[in-house]
This record gives C-alpha cells, structure tokens and sequence, in this order.
C-alpha cells in the first residue's frame, strides 16, 4: 500500500475568511495554524507546503480570558546589551493590534524556512473590509469554545465474533409466600373476652319415645 505525498505545486490553494470578532486569541491561533499547515485536509505531507490563506478581519476586537491583558507579557530582544525589553498585551495591543494575533499563531507553527513560508498566507486585517475579494474567500465560522481536532473521521471500533447472548431457563412458577405480617395474624391468639365458649349441640329428638317399665 502506497502513502500519498503531495508534490509542490501540486494542489491548488483555497482562501478562507474568518471575522475574529469577539474570539479568544489562543483559541482562534489554534484553529487558524492547522488551516495555513494544511492538517485539516487529508492530502497533508509534513516536508511540503500543503496549507490555504486565511483572511482574517477584525483582529482589533479578540479579547483575553482572565486578567491577561495585564498579566501577560512580550519580550523582543534586539541582539545588543541592554536590548531586552518586556511589553504587556494590553501596550503591545493599542501600538500593533495584529501583533496579539500574530505572535499566538507564529508559536504554533514549525521552526523553520517552511513554517515562515506559511506564515506569508495569513492575512490580518484591522476592521471588517479586505483587499482580496478577486480571490472569492469562503466564510469560515470560527468555533466558539475550546477548540477541537478537525477532519478526523471517527469510526465505532469493530467487534470480532461478538459473544452469544445466553439464555436463562425459565423458573418453575411457585406458590406465593405469604407476607410476615399475614403469618402473625393467622396465629395471634385473641384477646380474653372476645371469644364466645362454644355452645353444645341440642340432643335430636326421636318422633316416638320409649315406653318406660311403669307404663307396660
């Protein structure tokens, strides 16, 4: 069975437009990176860029979660002694309002010539209008909530020679058992005084009687 591995060239790149209003910045990084890699179609190849543009407008309006916008700090360093400097979000976000997004989604890409290259098809755009409508861009909603791996087929696992199912024998129908309380009544003696004694039976009486000695 061969493996397929994507050519340069090979495949034709589509555009996609995502409105970051009101979106987490690492949330929406991370499902932005898999786009520009290429991870979300199935003819991904790791040594070869595989990846679509992303357009991504109103990036002036993601937010933090928490108190990041002041806990959260940017360092650059400018390769001089004494070059090191540490910026907070909320100073990084009014001076550069695409930087925020950027930086999020520059960190979860590969280490390398190819990952800047993908980097060149993320397009940042402050406020709502875009410059590549030529490139007919298909809206794509972003996920509200933690994000979640994409084209993945989930299949239900397979069951060799499932077990067979016994059968229980049928119990005999038996009697009902009384109740306890319906025993101790049956055998509660009664109270003194509630029961009549028994009264004998009348002798039967003969139509004619015996003559007695007297009368013969």
């Amino acid at each position: 069975m061969n493996c397929f591995q994507a050519k340069a060239g090979q495949l034709a790149p589509q555009w996609y437009v995502i409105d970051a209003t009101d979106m987490v910045v690492g949330r929406l990084a991370a499902q932005i990176a898999p786009i520009l890699m290429g991870k979300h179609r199935p003819t991904y190849t790791p040594h070869i860029d595989t990846g679509d543009y992303v357009i991504v407008t109103n990036v002036d309006k993601v937010v933090f979660t928490g108190n990041k916008w002041t806990q959260k700090f940017y360092q650059r360093y400018s390769g001089h002694p004494g070059g090191q400097k540490d910026e907070q979000a909320w100073k990084l976000f009014q001076r550069r309002p695409a930087r925020v997004l950027e930086l999020a989604i520059q960190r979860m890409m590969p280490k390398n010539i190819i990952g800047r290259h993908m980097m060149g098809k993320l397009k940042l755009v402050v406020g709502a209008k875009h410059d590549h409508q030529a490139q007919n861009p298909v809206p794509l909603e972003a996920m509200v909530g933690r994000p979640s791996a994409t084209g993945i087929l989930v299949a239900a696992p397979k069951v060799v020679n499932p077990p067979k199912k016994k059968v229980k024998a049928s119990k005999p129908a038996t009697a009902a058992v009384p109740a306890v309380h319906e025993v101790e009544a049956e055998h509660q003696l009664p109270a003194p005084g509630t029961v009549s004694e028994p009264q004998l039976p009348a002798p039967a009486t003969t139509e004619a009687a015996e003559p007695t000695p007297e009368q013969v």
